[in-house]
């Protein structure tokens, strides 16, 4: 299942090294701020790597555009289910496309491994997102709980 997809000078592929891990840390930190070290990034996501996690970007020439981390799931609930735990575009690029693309890149990959369903939370302040998945066909079905040990 590993494939590059490329569209009107964009390409669209999954980060391995850590070159390329790192090069998505800019990105990132604007969906996760808590993420301050880039060095610690790298290593983080290469442990996730490790554990089923994919982390896939859009690039346009040299420059990441969009990213998108999942992983695939099962559960008793929903069946396979490739869940998206980050999925955001570069501030300075929303609606050029690159998050719509990469969307959905992601949901194919869901479909070419079988899945019945893609998941994934979003925070209540991100309505610009929230368009992008209602316009994908993705549908609100429930609120998400958490318990936090760290605070």
């Amino acid at each position: 299942m590993e494939q590059t997809a490329i569209m009107k000078n964009r390409r669209i592929q999954k980060a391995h090294t850590a070159e390329q891990i790192r090069s998505c840390f800019k990105i990132m930190r604007q969906l996760r701020p808590h993420l301050t070290e880039e060095d610690a990034f790298v290593e983080q996501v290469q442990r996730q790597l490790a554990e089923g996690y994919h982390l896939a970007y859009s690039q346009d020439g040299d420059e990441v555009r969009a990213l998108a981390g999942f992983r695939f799931l099962e559960f008793l609930a929903w069946g396979k289910v490739l869940y998206i735990d980050d999925l955001i575009t570069d501030s300075s690029m929303r609606r050029s496309g690159h998050g719509g693309m990469l969307l959905k890149w992601v949901v194919d990959q869901a479909k070419e491994a079988r899945c019945d369903q893609v998941h994934l939370d979003s925070g209540p302040q991100r309505h610009d997102a929230h368009r992008l998945y209602l316009n994908h066909g993705f549908k609100i079905i429930g609120h998400h709980f958490a318990l936090n040990f760290k605070e």
